[in-house]
């Protein structure tokens, strides 16, 4: 069930002298990927056949996940009226879809799927809450206050049902961490770049690779070391390793390259 809904934002209370243009084209991008959900939610049904529980919370997630995207889009059109989430995510569609499954964890095991899912809510907390802070329009900062928040609690929730499965250890959870960090998405975020600020009758072919790197150089001017630091600390949790001391501070330093690599960083 989700805890806020859209009619919970002042609307009324966007500022247009306040929009930043590269901060909108990241918004526009991140409301495709959101509202794009339902594939995921889709994957998830097939890994966890057969648990309830867990069913129940992917189908509350992939809701929350989608609202997500129709506020940044409602919110994109407001600062840009040429923009139509639909039409957008319609152009996205048809470049990109997510790896059918066999019905299987591409991980190997349900223990470690759950991992994998609290790296990506960790990026996904530590973006919303970096693309906050950056935020002077009051309404995306609103809007962007509250998904960081769900995010949050996204990755606690894929910890919780973590708990009721085996744990795969310590050197296995790493390779779960390092591997999915590596998966840097390029196809998706280009995908989702190009049909969000680019796609149209007159447009270039996609890049998905270029088109990332463009989105990646963007975002990670967002994130302070305090945004750093917080993300490291949630997934050295989720390897089960102390968030605090050496492990923190090379942690960091890893993660750092790993924006470098993925050409985020200048």
């Amino acid at each position: 069930m989700a805890h806020w809904t859209l009619d919970d934002i002042d609307w009324s209370a966007f500022d247009a002298g306040k929009v930043d243009r590269n901060l909108l084209a990241i918004v526009k991008t991140s409301a495709l990927v959101e509202a794009n959900a339902a594939d995921y939610v889709a994957y998830l049904e097939a890994v966890f056949a057969g648990d309830a529980p867990f069913l129940a919370a992917a189908q509350d997630w992939g809701a929350e996940e989608r609202q997500h995207g129709a506020a940044l889009g409602r919110w994109a059109a407001l600062a840009d009226p040429g923009f139509d989430l639909e039409t957008a995510l319609g152009h996205f569609r048809a470049g990109y879809a997510i790896p059918a499954g066999d019905g299987g964890s591409v991980r190997g095991s349900r223990a470690a799927e759950l991992v994998a899912r609290q790296v990506v809510e960790t990026g996904t907390s530590s973006f919303y809450s970096a693309l906050r802070d950056a935020a002077q329009e009051p309404v995306l900062k609103a809007i962007t206050a509250r998904i960081a928040a769900d995010e949050f609690r996204h990755y606690k929730l894929f910890a919780d049902h973590g708990r009721r499965y085996a744990r795969i250890g310590r050197p296995a959870a790493l390779k779960v961490v390092a591997t999915r960090l590596a998966e840097t998405g390029d196809e998706e975020l280009g995908w989702a770049w190009y049909a969000a600020n680019i796609a149209g009758p007159e447009a270039p072919p996609c890049r998905p690779r270029a088109h990332a790197r463009t989105y990646n150089g963007l975002v990670a001017r967002l994130y302070t070391p305090g945004h750093v630091e917080s993300g490291v600390r949630m997934l050295l949790r989720a390897i089960g390793l102390s968030p605090r001391g050496p492990a923190l501070a090379a942690g960091s330093l890893a993660m750092r390259g790993v924006m470098r690599w993925r050409g985020a960083l200048a």
